[in-house]
This record gives structure tokens, sequence and C-alpha cells, in this order.
């Protein structure tokens, strides 16, 4: 449990190809809580000037990302936080908690799964790599689209489909490629899960195909008293696909701690 602070601070780290604008219909969701939505590695919103080139140092993977999160929780006077992320943004709370648990008031797994990469994603992640490079952020959105949102969310919400391309179109291929490289070369965070300690919510899309609910219920069975939430009708970023029923899982969660 975390106490009762005039301050209580939710961080939420977001997923791959996007930026911290895939947040925004949970920045403002929940009464007594600021809410941090850091862009990580290269990252950035529509229309936001380019920062440094390339989306962070060469070499730079899950744990140079973490570091960069805790200075920035520093920076900003924050000891303790509820800390979440969705997919890759799941990656980096991993290798934050493994590195700093004592931040962590409470973590939010959404749409990710603890396993590594497998050789075969691996040879898919390369195989993005290489189409960045010819097509640029453009193709990166023609070939994901279809896997982060689901059939509902392509059927009914088309305007979340446009969404979704812009956000992932105003990244740099650089950015994309570094991501690719700290995904596929990030730890396996299974032997972590019986250590978490904190309060932990995972929230899965019931028509997410890329992380599947068996990745999340195989965290779910893994770290104790975890608290385990299907959002109905939403795919990958069940956070943007059905905001009503995310922010009321999280809601809910918050308001027990």
């Amino acid at each position: 449990m975390i106490p009762r602070m005039a301050d209580r601070t939710l961080v939420l780290l977001h997923a791959f190809p996007l930026s911290s604008a895939m947040w925004d219909p949970q920045l403002d969701a929940f009464d007594g809580w600021r809410v941090m939505a850091p862009d990580i590695g290269g990252f950035r919103r529509p229309n936001e000037p380019a920062g440094k080139s390339g989306g962070g140092p060469p070499g730079a993977g899950m744990n140079e990302w973490a570091a960069e999160i805790a200075r920035l929780l520093d920076a900003r006077g924050v000891t303790q936080a509820v800390i979440g992320g969705l997919s890759m943004g799941g990656y980096l709370a991993f290798a934050l908690y493994r590195h700093a648990p004592g931040r962590f008031g409470a973590l939010v797994l959404a749409d990710t799964r603890a396993t590594a990469d497998s050789e075969e994603a691996k040879a898919g992640r390369r195989a993005m790599q290489d189409l960045a490079d010819s097509g640029g952020a453009r193709a990166i959105a023609d070939d994901m689209l279809p896997k982060l949102l689901g059939e509902t969310t392509r059927r009914d919400q088309p305007e979340i489909g446009a969404r979704v391309r812009a956000l992932i179109e105003a990244n740099r291929p650089a950015a994309i490629k570094a991501a690719l490289d700290a995904m596929m070369n990030r730890q396996d965070a299974r032997p972590l899960l019986p250590r978490i300690a904190c309060p932990t919510l995972i929230v899965v899309g019931e028509e997410d195909t890329l992380t599947p609910a068996a990745a999340s219920e195989e965290m779910h069975r893994a770290i104790r008293g975890s608290r385990l939430v299907t959002i109905p009708r939403a795919g990958h970023l069940s956070n943007l696909e059905q905001p009503g029923a995310f922010n009321g899982a999280l809601g809910r969660f918050l308001k027990d701690l």
C-alpha cells in the first residue's frame, strides 16, 4: 500500500512505436493523482520539435531507459509512484523494477508480456528495422496498425486508426530502430515476477493478438496478489480503444491503494 500523500503520482510508459500522446485519455482521468507520461528513447508527440537525434545513445536499451526514468522522477521530486506501462512500456517497467523496486508504490502492466524475444521474434524486429530504413515511419504504420488495434476497433472506430497512424508517423526511423534494438535485447522478466511485492494490476485487451490473454494470465499467476482485468472489444492498445473501461479498471485499482 502506498501512503496517502498530497502528491500522488502515476507514471505511464508508452508502447512501440507511439509516444506519450497515447496516454492523453488518461492524463486527467484520476482525481487526486498527478499523471506523468514521458516520451521514451527519442519518440515524440505529433508536432513536437525533434530532440536529440537517433533515439538515444548507441547501444541504449531498457536499462539505460530505466535510468532516464529514475532521473526524471528525481528531478520532479518523486521518490515513489505507481508506475505502469503498455507493451514496450511494460518491458521498461520491468527493467526499472529490477533495479529500483523501492520506486514502486504499485505496478500496472497493460498488454505486455514477461518473456524475452524468441529468435523468431528477433528476426521479425530486424525485418522491421529494414522496413524503417526503406519506407520510414509510414511503412511502419502500415505494418503495425492491423496488429495494434482489435477487430472491433478497426471495424467500428476508424478514427482511432487514424489517430494511431498519426502518432506512429510523427516518429523518426532512427528512434523506431533504436527501440527495436532495445526490445529484442531485453531480459526475460519471468524470474522477476515472484519477487514483485507491490500491488499489481494487469490489463489486457480481449482482442489483443500481439500479447494475448495467455501472456497476462502467466504474469497474474506468478505475481502474488495481482489483479487481472480483461477489456472487452479492445486489442493491443486497450487504453485508446476502450478508454472508459481502461480508466475504470485503473481508477478502481488506484482507489484501493
